[in-house]
């Protein structure tokens, strides 16, 4: 599906200079909008926002649907007269990087208040509202809530380490367990609805400024989550319901023992049979949470890498045939025309391109990676085709200014000064500047970029176990002259975007 001609920031909620440790959907992420139209951009790009699991990564959510409740802002929840102000006291104003756990701590107490209070004293409007989200989303909402439930009744176990009456979903059990924890039910579909409420609101906002947000959906799952648990068939489990194979990449040039993810991976010919139900929804979910939607790993449904369940590393994997043409003209019938972007990064086949462009799906390319040798030359402008989506960097990579100082070669640097020429303002804006300017319909800047800093501020190290998704940035930094020079590049590049006229749906979520 081809995209008009636009540019915009990679940024993730987390990240945004709230109150409470870590970024929401407050009024920090209004003030990051104004920025944003300020400087005439009109894509805003997040990670995936679920609940996040293991590692804290929105790539390891305990489900494919819900929403991170840390993302909900209590100061709306004040606003709303959910929560007195006086408890706003218990969070801090200016943390530098998010302490999950310190945030987890501090904010889900308040969360939870603010939900009994909702089912306390909602008004009928309120209740109303509540009532059709629970009945519209009854088709993840309800898995999502018991399994949230158990997993925090069993100390965060992973549900394989429930009794096995839960973990196989005995009817009888899960009624029982349906009966003691209905109160924690009721908090937990409140909470869900608390933050689709305040995204929603969000989106509303965007489309107003002609903003469209740009999400991102993990190909795999988390083992523990409530798809798994909910929906096991479609899974390759054994028969006492652990992974019998797993995902990852093979070995190359920079892992000799490649990357074991541990995903569990589908029963494609179970999906196929079922007309491929389970991603139709989980699709149409995302088209109705964001504007576009990005597609990780995309080569997946070419062919993936079988890595067998006990081997502890990536090396004894093998290809496998996915699901290709079949999978996507499934998603079309059921859903129409689709907004998507391809991550075909790394190791892609000819095989693998010619499903991208048979499917008419725009690729991604990555300015950072275009000068590490003569096969990186497809990361130049001058070989990109129309139905392109340009980064100078993704949150994998360092930042700009981290690689130019750290990372890049003398050899890097040279053929990029050739290639860019330098900048007054250092060479993040050499890079920048190449990427607006290039042919690609869809140019992506990560915020760290755009502001010039350094390792400090990178988002993720994928090798790295821990410290990744901390990085916060100060709202001073967004300033007034930034967004000027971002939106006179982005006006020379023919990237401004076209402001529509306010959908009606969107009035009823105005913040």
């Amino acid at each position: 599906m081809p995209f008009a001609r636009t540019s915009g920031i990679l940024l993730h909620p987390t990240s945004l200079p709230s109150r409470g440790g870590l970024g929401d959907l407050g009024p920090a992420a209004y003030d990051f909008l104004d920025f944003l139209s300020r400087a005439r951009q009109g894509l805003w790009q997040v990670l995936p926002l679920g609940p996040v699991g293991y590692g804290n990564s929105p790539y390891s959510a305990t489900s494919a649907f819900a929403g991170n409740p840390l993302c909900i802002s209590v100061e709306r929840l004040v606003e709303r007269r959910w929560l007195p102000a006086a408890r706003l006291s218990k969070l801090p104003r200016v943390v530098s990087r998010v302490r999950y756990d310190a945030v987890r701590a501090r904010k889900m107490p308040l969360i939870e208040e603010a939900a009994r209070n909702f089912l306390l004293h909602a008004g009928p409007a309120d209740g109303e509202r509540l009532a059709r989200f629970s009945l519209e989303q009854a088709g993840w909402l309800e898995d999502f809530v018991l399994y949230d439930a158990l997993r925090r009744r069993h100390q965060e176990a992973a549900w394989n380490r429930w009794p096995r009456e839960l973990a196989r979903r005995d009817p009888a059990a899960l009624e029982l367990a349906r009966a003691e924890l209905a109160s924690e039910l009721e908090l937990g579909r409140v909470v869900q609805f608390f933050f689709f409420e305040q995204w929603r609101a969000l989106h509303a906002e965007c489309r107003r400024r002609g903003i469209r947000i740009l999400g991102d959906l993990a190909i795999f799952v988390s083992y523990d989550s409530a798809d798994v648990w909910s929906r096991p068939q479609i899974f390759r489990l054994d028969q006492n319901l652990e992974p019998e194979a797993v995902a990852g990449v093979p070995p190359d040039a920079f892992s000799a023992t490649g990357q074991r993810w541990g995903n569990p991976l589908y029963r494609w010919d179970v999906l196929a049979a079922r007309g491929y139900d389970w991603w139709v929804e989980r699709v149409r979910h995302a088209l109705t949470t964001c504007d576009l939607v990005r597609i990780d790993h995309f080569r997946g449904f070419e062919q993936y890498w079988e890595i067998p369940a006990q081997e502890p590393d990536a090396t004894r994997g093998r290809w496998v045939d996915g699901p290709r043409d079949a999978f996507f003209h499934a998603l079309r019938n059921a859903l129409g025309e689709l907004p998507l972007l391809a991550e075909d990064l790394g190791y892609i086949t000819n095989e693998v391109h010619a499903l991208r462009h048979r499917l008419g799906i725009p690729g991604m390319r990555v300015l950072q990676f275009a000068f590490d040798n003569p096969g990186a030359h497809i990361y130049l402008p001058h070989r990109y085709d129309t139905n392109t989506a340009v980064y100078t960097g993704t949150h994998d990579n360092d930042t700009l200014l981290g690689w130019w100082k750290n990372g890049a070669s003398a050899d890097v640097k040279r053929q990029a000064e050739a290639y860019l020429g330098t900048d007054a303002d250092g060479m993040p804006w050499a890079f920048i500047r190449a990427a607006l300017d290039s042919p690609a319909d869809l140019c992506i800047v990560p915020l760290q970029d755009v502001l010039g800093l350094g390792s400090e501020a990178r988002m993720n190290v994928p090798s790295r176990s821990r410290g990744n998704w901390c990085w916060r940035f100060t709202q001073r930094a967004l300033t007034a002259k930034l967004a000027r020079k971002l939106a006179a590049m982005t006006e020379v590049a023919d990237r401004l975007p076209e402001v529509p006229p306010v959908a009606a749906e969107d009035e009823e979520f105005s913040a």
